[in-house]
């Protein structure tokens, strides 16, 4: 049930029937508007764009249209000026929704309109032998909804962890090793002993410069296929992943592919053949360029002045890579928005090469930068948040205001876990991905506001009221559900799916999380003004029924975003 697809096919009807040979405009379901005050009407179709073509002023088109408007059950419809407002049927909506609901509660709002497409989706790509920080919770978070909203539209998808394991700091890492190292020390102290013995290279490379040439060393001989340098970094993947596990975990992210950017190693060649044969490449002081001038960009390196080859040219080889083995529809890179220019640049090239899908299936997603607390974070002057720190510190916040709250739940460990987990990632995927993000613990893990754990608290309570209700067996009593507080409700759980369509269209994860927030507020205030067990049966059940699908959309939706959602808190 798509509400504005039903109020638009009927006014794409009254335009037929009242203006014989005219034809709607195609985009009436965007043309609705939901008018400010609820006073005006449900919806609203502005009549002024139809003006030129049927030459009528717009009251006059809107008086005709309401007198060729046929769907009593549905909603009426009112003219206010160049304005059709339609005033949906209360209880009409009820008997209609809620059963279609209920039915499949899980599929409210999925669809099938990515039957036969793929969207590969390149998100997290945390750095080897790095420890796994605040700053990934974004890509982390985002990806992550992102790919189970294209799922629950019927997309197929394929989650690609790029990881950044490719360069001389590689080299540099095996020869800080070789020198200060050891196995028990590494495997005792996980990537922190990786990252304590990069630190100490930099700070000995100071007194003695040859060690640069060390690490460049080590480096060729990862290039080459060298046997003891690659187990060395193959073995320092390992340590990474083993340690990034635990933070996927506790998100519940999982990937199709951990290609990352050593993975490209063998097939750069290709790039740069293409490039040659094209007469794309240019001489540049020594380095490889595609001159971008023509589109008010600089050149993008392809291979520098020492033969190496750079980010470009590996995410070059990446979309082509993936292409030919998924045959995408969308490659979406959920990556900050300082790479703005690297991707349009390399979008450009691969544009250049004579792939046309680059201009409109390639698309980079950013996103803002976050703080904590009101501090910028920054790793060169060590003030940096970890992430599995930060997600311990949620769960044993959440669990000691649980502790105050609600002493006797069961799981009380379980439920700090979703909650304070939980909170981590709605405070990111609340507000439109591109604006910055200032982390503050007194706002993510508040019970009451646009929260979390104030949305999960509300499909607990939910939970609570239908786990209590014993009510007698009756028929539903749907025109007990005609105030406004239950309309309300009603032409929320409506528009869910729209908020799922609109969330994939723009790659806004921050739709849904809002639109579950909406609900969330909307049953609360359903709550505290109509009881929900009365002496009648009928509308009892009808109140039952609409907690029972706000707890099935709560769910749902949580579950889009990346949250786990309590049965009790």
């Amino acid at each position: 049930m798509d509400l504005r697809a039903r109020i638009a096919d009927l006014v794409a009807g009254a335009i037929a029937r009242g203006f014989e040979g005219a034809e709607a405009p195609a985009d009436i379901a965007r043309m609705l508007e939901v008018p400010p005050d609820p006073v005006l009407g449900d919806f609203a179709f502005p009549c002024f764009q139809l003006s030129k073509s049927l030459r009528k002023g717009p009251p006059q088109i809107a008086q005709t249209l309401m007198q060729h408007i046929d769907a009593p059950r549905l909603a009426r419809a009112e003219v206010k000026g160049g304005y059709l407002n339609f005033f949906l049927n209360r209880q009409g909506l009820a008997e209609e929704l809620l059963p279609v609901i209920l039915s499949a509660p899980e599929r409210w709002g999925s669809s099938r309109e990515g039957t036969g497409k793929t969207v590969c989706l390149d998100y997290s790509s945390i750095n080897i032998a790095k420890r796994f920080h605040i700053g990934h919770l974004s890509t982390t978070a985002i990806g992550n909804s992102l790919k189970r909203i294209y799922d629950f539209l019927g997309y197929r998808t394929v989650g690609i962890n790029h990881l950044g394991d490719w360069g001389t700091q590689f080299g540099k890492m095996i020869a800080a090793y070789k020198h200060w190292g050891s196995q028990d020390m590494v495997e005792q102290g996980g990537v922190q002993a990786l990252s304590d013995l990069y630190v100490l290279f930099h700070q000995e490379e100071q007194q003695d410069p040859a060690l640069e040439e060390e690490g460049r060393q080590w480096f060729k001989r990862i290039e080459d296929g060298d046997e003891e340098a690659l187990r060395i970094f193959n073995w320092f993947k390992e340590i990474t992943l083993k340690d990034a596990s635990r933070v996927y975990d506790l998100l519940d992210v999982q990937f199709d592919s951990y290609a990352g950017e050593s993975f490209y190693n063998d097939k750069m060649g290709r790039v740069v053949d293409e490039l040659q044969q094209k007469n794309l490449l240019k001489e540049s002081d020594g380095a490889y360029v595609v001159d971008l001038e023509e589109w008010s960009m600089p050149p993008c390196l392809i291979i520098k002045s020492d033969g190496a080859t750079l980010y470009a040219t590996r995410d070059i080889a990446a979309a082509l890579y993936r292409k030919d083995t998924y045959d995408f529809d969308k490659c979406l890179y959920v990556v900050a928005y300082q790479q703005d220019l690297h991707f349009r640049q390399v979008f450009k090239v691969l544009e250049l090469m004579g792939y046309d899908w680059a201009k409109d299936q390639l698309e980079h997603v950013s996103f803002g930068m976050i703080s904590y607390e009101g501090e910028a974070l920054s790793t060169r002057k060590g003030n940096i948040v970890y992430l599995d720190e930060l997600l311990d510190k949620a769960q044993e916040k959440a669990l000691a205001i649980i502790e105050e709250k609600s002493p006797g739940l069961q799981d009380k460990t379980g439920t700090a876990r979703a909650v304070g987990v939980g909170a981590v990632i709605f405070s990111d995927l609340f507000n439109s991905r591109i604006k910055d993000i200032d982390f503050r613990w007194d706002r993510a893990l508040n019970f009451d506001g646009e929260t979390g754990p104030y949305v999960q608290y509300t499909h607990a309570r939910c939970s609570s009221v239908l786990r209590k209700a014993d009510v007698a067996d009756s028929a539903i009593d749907y025109a007990a559900l005609q105030d406004d507080e239950a309309f309300q409700l009603l032409k929320l759980l409506a528009l869910f799916p729209e908020a799922v369509r609109e969330a994939a269209q723009r790659n806004e994860p921050s739709v849904v999380t809002r639109a579950v927030t909406e609900i969330a507020k909307a049953y609360n205030k359903f709550y505290y003004e109509h009881r929900i067990l009365t002496e009648d049966a009928g509308q009892s059940r009808a109140r039952l029924a609409l907690t029972s699908a706000v707890q099935a959309v709560l769910k749902q939706g949580l579950f889009l975003i990346g949250l786990e959602a309590p049965e009790q808190m």
